[in-house]
């Protein structure tokens, strides 16, 4: 993991917020917001925020560059963020290097956690073979260290560990 650290420090990564969502209950259809704020829990209106109950799927993020590989799995034209059941679309970084690291996303702090993996609503949401589309382009999941706010636009950028 410090290799990947040090590979990930060499040179200014810098990834972008394309989209925010959240669902204020479960099963309930994404809200796409311009701003938001990250509490500890999640985000602030979220329905998997649950601040002081510890969870390392506070917040969820999702690259933007594999949507197109998801939709082009399923036969189709797009796949919309909000289908996809995650809070935040990022363009311009690859995830997979911001497991298990720090990063900022506007003013707030987050530790990446691990992958995050598909469940049964992938099926339901883009039809026969959903699951099996975002198994690998599902994003990661994320704690929060440090609350704050963020807008669609903001800055994705890794930090060194403290």
């Amino acid at each position: 993991m410090e290799i990947l650290k040090e590979l990930l420090m060499t040179k200014p990564v810098v990834g972008t917020v394309d989209w925010i969502g959240i669902a204020k209950a479960s099963r309930a259809p994404m809200d796409s917001l311009e701003f938001a704020e990250i509490v500890h829990g999640g985000l602030r209106g979220d329905h998997h925020c649950r601040p002081g109950r510890p969870s390392k799927r506070q917040v969820t993020l999702i690259q933007a560059e594999h949507l197109p590989v998801v939709a082009g799995l399923l036969n189709r034209k797009d796949v919309p963020p909000e289908l996809l059941r995650r809070n935040i679309v990022v363009s311009g970084i690859n995830l997979a290097a911001l497991k298990y690291t720090r990063f900022r996303i506007g003013t707030a702090l987050l530790e990446g956690t691990g992958n995050c993996p598909p469940c049964s609503r992938m099926e339901e949401n883009l039809g026969p073979g959903g699951y099996f589309a975002m198994v690998n382009h599902g994003g990661i999941t994320a704690i929060v260290l440090e609350e704050g706010t963020f807008s669609v636009g903001d800055s994705v950028t890794p930090v060194e560990a403290k």
